[in-house]
């Protein structure tokens, strides 16, 4: 776990994260493959969904963490899924360059796409977020490339996808985040040592980032 003014930042894995805001609000983030001490907790608060791929809409995990109040803030592909298997929770799309708030935390879309692949396609509107809680910036880049929607993002936090294949390789992350993102506070990576990559990826991450920490967060 690590605590950023008031915010805890737990990694669960992949692109999975659950934040502790203030110790009132629990915000998951893509859940995937939730380690076994998630089984029926259904603490979540609020979901943020960046994408309808499995490894970030999966509807096991959901199944875990939500509960009647949960409010699910999705990219509008993973609308109708959610609303079909969550009826009775409120289901929020988000396109990129929209924002909403719940409990005092402002959520901005943000764009995530691939540049030189078509896993992602920039026309899906896909998104990553930027979570401000109490002017703590949080930027969740969501499955992307290099975009030049980076140099726009004021964050204090970024959590980068290292893997390759299907999002940026370790190096093209590297220069994302030094050259366009600059987090104010540290860079931590993601997306991989699940689907693809290694822990490899994301130590040649933080070898490579100079503008900013790093750290390699443990699953929890």
């Amino acid at each position: 776990m690590l605590e950023i003014d008031g915010v805890n930042i737990q990694w669960n894995g992949h692109d999975g994260y659950r934040l502790n805001a203030n110790d009132k609000t629990i915000i998951y983030i893509d859940p995937f493959k939730l380690i076994q001490k998630y089984n029926d907790k259904k603490d979540a608060d609020l979901i943020l969904i960046s994408h309808n791929h499995f490894d970030h809409l999966s509807l096991e995990d959901l199944n875990n963490i939500i509960n009647s109040n949960t409010k699910v803030i999705c990219a509008p592909e993973c609308v109708q899924t959610l609303r079909e298997n969550y009826s009775k929770n409120e289901i929020i799309p988000l396109n990129p360059n929209e924002n909403t708030e719940i409990k005092n935390i402002k959520i901005e879309g943000v764009r995530a796409y691939n540049t030189n692949k078509n896993f992602h396609p920039k026309e899906d509107n896909k998104i990553g977020f930027i979570i401000n809680i109490n002017g703590l910036k949080i930027y969740h880049t969501g499955d992307t490339d290099l975009i030049p929607e980076m140099g726009t993002i004021d964050t204090d936090i970024a959590f980068v996808p290292v893997s390759g294949t299907y999002v940026m390789t370790a190096e093209e992350a590297a220069r994302a985040t030094n050259e366009l993102i600059k987090p104010k506070k540290i860079a931590i990576p993601m997306h991989y040592n699940s689907i693809v990559g290694s822990i490899k990826d994301a130590e040649t991450f933080c070898n490579m980032v100079n503008v900013c920490k790093t750290a390699i967060l443990e699953i929890e």
